[in-house]
């Protein structure tokens, strides 16, 4: 993407523009402000692929009913450590961070929070609900569901979708450890940030109708586990836990994102918060952190390296120079921000792989 093809802009001004879009399409404040935190600090940390990149599909759907705009949130306290939440098909964002904040109270009284949150929208990316937790001094453990659009390990037709996994530890003295990825090489929003800046993928995320490996983002019909069929197992598990377990559908049955904009998704999500003063003692869990932080920095780098990192340690020196230069957004995305449109009805009824 060359600099001529974005626009710089500060995080402020960026997550107002998305918020005054939510609003117009129809959300309460509070939802729109939930959402618009969200995609701005997935921007800022470099990973458009859930950012501005996704206004306008939500806004569509925020628009045409299939995001709840007047939700009614019920909260069903199974046991002193278990929640289920029924997001009522708001957006997954609030609800993900509602479980958040239930998955901490729960766990600061017992060392242990689960919470299971149903009938909810595309929640965005992990990292933002572990970094909540990791800040309060919180392990979390976090996966997600996500529509049929992955060719398992030996297979040719979708069956699980790319099926988040993501993982946060808290440190004494640095930023937290956060872990957060897709069960697949590559994940279905960087391949549709990719579509959007007329960049090629790698040929080893995906394969085209004929189960072909492809580079042509908009050629892609089903996306490929991570390590084969190990992949393929963390999938399954994440199925089964933020699915199965909460009676949502699973499997091929999970809801499309694009075939019915005016649909809830009806995703099944779940939070797994551990209190570390319960178990080895919180200083004692911190300090071991920060040493392990450490001996990471200090191995030797192989060939090609400057350095080694920790999970999520690079999205710091992203975020450090985007909030000094301003947050690169793609110039055509930048334009509808600023627009008065609120969606140019173009997702609904499109496949999985958002192609008519």
């Amino acid at each position: 993407m060359s600099e001529e093809a974005t626009v710089r802009v500060k995080y402020d001004e960026l997550k107002r523009l998305m918020k005054t879009k939510f609003m117009k399409a129809g959300l309460p404040d509070s939802h729109a402000e939930a959402v618009a935190d969200h995609l701005a600090y997935a921007d800022s940390r470099g990973v458009h692929s859930h950012g501005a990149v996704r206004v306008e599909y939500y806004s569509e759907r925020i628009a045409k009913g299939g995001s709840n705009a007047k939700p009614d949130f019920k909260y069903d306290h199974k046991s002193d450590s278990i929640t289920i939440i029924d997001g009522d098909n708001a957006v997954g964002h609030l609800v993900a961070l509602m479980g958040t904040d239930e998955a901490i109270r729960l766990a600061e009284k017992t060392g242990v929070g689960v919470v299971g949150m149903k009938r909810l929208g595309h929640c965005g990316t992990l990292s933002y609900f572990l970094r909540k937790a990791a800040e309060k001094g919180y392990i979390m453990l976090s996966m997600a569901q996500s529509d049929p659009m992955v060719v398992l390990y030996g297979g040719a037709e979708p069956y699980f979708g790319t099926n988040p996994i993501g993982f946060c530890a808290p440190r004494k003295n640095g930023e937290p450890v956060i872990f957060d990825m897709a069960t697949t090489v590559g994940a279905w929003g960087k391949i549709l940030d990719s579509r959007s800046k007329g960049k090629a993928i790698p040929d080893t995320w995906a394969v085209d109708s004929n189960g072909r490996p492809t580079t042509d983002p908009n050629a892609v019909a089903g996306l490929v586990p991570v390590a084969g069929a190990k992949g393929s197992g963390l999938m399954m598990m994440v199925d089964i836990l933020a699915g199965v377990l909460l009676g949502q559908p699973s499997g091929k049955h999970v809801s499309s994102m694009y075939a019915d904009l005016s649909a809830g998704r009806e995703l099944g999500q779940i939070h797994i918060a551990l209190n570390p003063g319960f178990f080895v003692g919180r200083e004692a869990f911190l300090a071991a952190i920060d040493d392990m932080v450490g001996e990471i920095h200090a191995l030797k780098p192989a060939d090609g390296f400057d350095r080694l990192f920790y999970p999520g340690e690079r999205s710091e020196s992203v975020a450090e120079r985007y909030r000094r230069d301003g947050i690169p957004i793609v110039k055509e995305i930048y334009d509808y921000l600023v627009s008065d449109d609120v969606h140019f009805n173009r997702y609904d009824n499109m496949n999985a792989f958002a192609k008519n």
